[in-house]
Formats: structure tokens, sequence, C-alpha cells
């Protein structure tokens, strides 16, 4: 492994007969950074995860979490990971202090850290007010804040969030990525994200794309929407004029009350259009090209069906 590698996956295989799930795939994580793994169900996501984490036997291939091998030693790399899973691995009948606190134990935090790290996530997630209640009587969104406590109880060097946002209202979002910033800036977290929420994709400093057990991509989101996704020019004031000269000129939009918006291949047509007819518009902004896009033009499937 190379020293800033946290995670290396060489050539892995999983096959469940005839289903190729996770078919030959390598790539590499680094320490601290924001790692996105986008992929619809069933494209094998969930499989390299739950053999990163040690639950499921691969077929073939390697994975090195900072420098130690999945196959010889997961009772030391275990402790370096924290997962927070699509569904909960909290105990409904516990209470909040309880839940985190078997977690804990289980790490052997002593009692000093344990306070310390239960109050900074309390104080951070907001739940210090729910902390003697069972989880049966929690909302969705506050179970899935102690989700993300529990799996970051005991330090762990390495994240792992599958949909961790999924159903959540926006506060808790703003709070959940608020922390992670944190502690990415803090502590150097290293962290794993499925999502089907394309902003905090965008986030990412390398996105893999996962396609029937295969990766079809593997990239900065800037790079990877200058190469796979259009960007999109935006006017919000303009000449009445306008319309009827973009027909004429044979230039594709579309309008709305509110603005005009074309599809260019890249900034510099964009530039070439405010140039052409900088006399008739008023206002307007380029945006970039979306992810949605990026994942639709590689894989030829929608995102909205992402499930991950």
């Amino acid at each position: 492994m190379t020293n800033n590698n946290v995670i290396e996956i060489q050539h892995l295989k999983k096959y469940f007969k005839e289903i190729k799930a996770v078919d030959d795939i390598s790539f590499t994580v680094k320490k601290g950074e924001l790692f996105a793994f986008l992929g619809l169900n069933g494209a094998g996501k969930s499989t390299t995860i739950n053999i990163l984490c040690g639950e499921l036997a691969k077929d073939s291939g390697k994975i090195y979490v900072d420098g130690m091998d999945v196959d010889k030693d997961i009772s030391r790399i275990k402790p370096q990971l924290g997962v927070v899973f699509q569904n909960s691995m909290l105990d409904s009948k516990l209470s909040v202090f309880q839940n985190l606190k078997i977690k804990a134990q289980l790490y052997d935090l002593s009692k000093e850290k344990f306070k310390e790290n239960l109050d900074l996530l309390a104080n951070k997630l907001e739940f210090q007010d729910i902390l003697n209640r069972p989880l049966y009587k929690l909302s969705g969104g506050q179970r899935r804040r102690i989700d993300l406590a529990r799996a970051l109880i005991h330090n762990p060097q390495i994240l792992i969030l599958d949909e961790p946002t999924t159903g959540l209202d926006p506060k808790t979002r703003i709070l959940v990525w608020k922390l992670l910033a944190d502690l990415r800036k803090t502590t150097d977290l290293t962290i794993i994200l499925t999502t089907h929420y394309m902003e905090e994709a965008n986030e990412a400093d390398t996105i893999v794309i996962i396609d029937s057990g295969k990766i079809v991509a593997n990239d900065t989101p800037n790079n990877l929407k200058n190469k796979y996704a259009n960007d999109f020019l935006k006017i919000y004031k303009f000449d009445k004029t306008l319309p009827s000269l973009l027909k004429k000129d044979k230039i594709d939009y579309t309008q709305n009350d509110k603005m005009i918006e074309i599809e260019v291949a890249d900034m510099n047509k964009a530039k070439n259009l405010i140039v052409k007819y900088e006399k008739l518009i008023y206002d307007f902004e380029v945006l970039k090209g979306k992810m949605d896009n990026v994942f639709l033009n590689i894989t030829g499937k929608d995102l909205k069906e992402v499930t991950l």
C-alpha cells in the first residue's frame, strides 16, 4: 500500500451463482478523503462494503485497510471502522445512552473517554435531551443521529455511511454534514459514502460509479461533469426579441415565466452565446452540469431509480 491510501481494493470478485455481484473491481481510498460510491440497487456497493467490513467472504482479490489484509487482520481492522448501515443496528428497547454505552464497551473505551466522546456527539448532533429515552420512542431523524453517534463513539479512522441522510429533515442533514466536516478537519477522518442525494456526492473528493458489478467511472466530480455532462446557460432577464432570434438561429432552448435555459457543451459555448446576444441579455448565469446527467450518460440509467 502507498502511504496515502488507507484502503486498497485489488481485483475483488464476489459471485452468487450466475450473478456477478462484484466483478473484478479495483480502487483506492486516500486517507482523510470523502469517497462517494454510486450505483443502482444491486450494482455491487453493499457487497463490496460487507466484504470490506469482514461481514461477507470474497471469492478472490485483495483488500487492505491501513496496510492490513482483511483476510488476516480483520480483528485489528474492525476497531478502525465505524459503519452506519441502511438498517439501524440499534436496540429499540434500550435507551440512547445504553445503546451508545454498549458500543463503547465493545471497544474497551474508558469511562472518561466514553463521557468525552458522548458529550461531543450529543452536543454536535443535538440529542442531549433524549439520552434516557428508549429508541422506540424516537423519530426517524433522531434514530439516524444516534446511528451516526454509535458509529463514531469509539473514534474510528474510517466511517462508512450507507445512505446516511435518507428521509432526514433538512436541519438534521445539516447537523450531520457539519459534524462530519468538523471531524475531517480535526481528526483526518476518512468517509466512504453511498447516497442518492447528488448534492452530497458532489462534495466528494473522489466518485466511483459501479454498474452491474463493474466500475465504470473513477474520478473527481468536476472531471466527471466536464467529461460526461453539459453545462447550462440560464438567462433571467432578456429582451423580448431573444426567443425568436434563438429559433431563427436554430438554438435549442426551454423557456418558462422565469427564464430561458440553453444546454451547452462547455463554458466556451456559453461564452460565445453571451457575446453573440450580449445586447439582448441582461441577467444570466452559467451552471456546471449535474451528477445526475453524469450517471445517466455513463450507465444509461436514471439516477432517480437509485435506492443504493
